[in-house]
């Protein structure tokens, strides 16, 4: 048989191109090296993509259940910051709408920078988000674990439309004002509560990245507000900004020494 295809010109056509069943048999039987190498990629690609897709449709098990129980508009919701020193707590709610596809989403935690950044950018082009915000002052007067449900009230309440469901990771909320269910690690459980998750996780880090600019000695740019040592080396030496959380014990001691 010949084949009139150039390696070059194969590698291109399988970078670019969707190959039909019938190409590909005919791709099988060519022996060259070079083809028999991208055949091997090929498939070895198909089947990550099929283990991706797999693990997304697992991970619409919960959204997929409130549906055939009727509700219409379903809330993942998810926080960052709880930890971190500094800076805000930051919830967001989003709804995804029917066809949504994302293969690879997973806790914002397990996603590089690069990867949380094109899925935030997809998410906010392809679901409906809302987000909010409790700042460090506020969670000095009504403690992390209030202000954490604050801010998911506060992420629901910016929604468009409200949701007749939420899925939660690992918190509920009372005055929901719809059915909840609270699912620990639920950002690796749930595809709504991941892609909060990531909502979360890149607003926050963004506000952190800001923050940086005016203060510099923090390194907030890299610890996002968290107890590093630079960060504790920094509070000794400079004192807390306004932007820390005096009730919690590293601030409060450096206030003190």
């Amino acid at each position: 048989m010949e084949f009139t295809y150039t390696i070059k010109d194969l590698k291109n056509k399988f970078e670019n191109e969707s190959l039909s069943e019938e190409e590909l048999k005919t791709f099988r039987e060519d022996e060259r090296k070079g083809v028999q190498k991208l055949i091997a990629q090929y498939d070895k690609k198909a089947e990550q993509q099929q283990l991706l897709k797999r693990k997304f449709q697992e991970m619409m098990h919960h959204e997929n259940v409130s549906k055939q129980q009727g509700k219409l508009c379903i809330a993942g919701i998810d926080e960052a910051g709880r930890g971190p020193l500094a800076g805000p707590v930051v919830a967001s709610a989003v709804v995804l709408p029917d066809n949504f596809y994302l293969p690879g989403i997973n806790d914002s935690k397990q996603l590089s920078l690069s990867k949380r950044e094109e899925y935030f950018i997809h998410i906010n082009q392809h679901a409906e988000v809302g987000v909010g915000i409790v700042s460090s002052q506020e969670i000095d007067e009504i403690n992390i674990y209030n202000a954490t449900k604050l801010a998911m009230n506060r992420a629901v309440e910016n929604l468009t439309d409200r949701p007749d469901h939420l899925l939660i990771d690992a918190m509920s909320l009372s005055d929901a004002g719809c059915t909840q269910q609270s699912l620990i690690k639920g950002d690796e459980k749930s595809v709504s509560i991941a892609a909060a998750s990531i909502i979360a996780k890149v607003t926050r880090d963004r506000m952190m990245q800001e923050l940086a600019e005016t203060y510099p000695s923090y390194d907030f740019h890299s610890n996002q507000g968290y107890g590093t040592k630079n960060h504790l080396d920094a509070l000794k030496k400079h004192g807390p900004t306004p932007h820390h959380r005096r009730s919690f014990s590293p601030v409060k001691a450096s206030m003190s020494s």
